[in-house]
């Protein structure tokens, strides 16, 4: 257990705790290209109706419609291990690095990222594990439809 330093991962973790203060799942994302945050984001399937709004889903709107080369130089920053929606999403604009603050409460599709050749980076953040650990105790419903259980 570690308690990052990362910015952006603090970024992230801001994001997520925006989403809890709103009545929704605490899980944010950060995009990130050389050094600057051009999207970020937070699930907000129950703040908006959404079936897809999940945090990096938002990060990626949020960001606008940027170039097949941005994307290829840039990190996405996710509290939590990303599912198979936003891994696709990840692969599908060539994003070559995601950096997870946690896995410990959801192992997304890490193996998959990896085999196709990203970097994946799990920080077993503290705050990430205790964001997660605590909503999913309190709200296992809505937690359980987020993931598809």
């Amino acid at each position: 257990m570690t308690t990052t330093t990362d910015p952006f991962m603090h970024a992230a973790i801001e994001e997520a705790k925006a989403g809890l203060a709103e009545g929704g799942i605490p899980i944010g994302s950060v995009l990130v290209h050389d050094g600057k945050i051009l999207g970020r984001g937070h699930n907000r399937r129950i703040q908006k109706g959404s079936a897809v709004l999940h945090g990096e889903m938002d990060a990626l709107e949020n960001a606008g419609r940027l170039s097949a080369r941005v994307y290829r130089d840039c990190t996405i920053y996710t509290t939590l291990s990303p599912c198979a929606m936003c891994s696709g999403a990840i692969l599908l604009y060539g994003i070559p690095r995601v950096v997870v603050g946690e896995n410990t409460t959801f192992m997304g599709e890490e193996e998959l990222l990896r085999a196709r050749g990203l970097t994946v980076d799990v920080l077993h953040d503290d705050e990430c594990i205790r964001l997660m650990t605590e909503f999913i105790a309190g709200n296992p419903t809505l937690w359980n439809e987020d993931i598809g259980v």
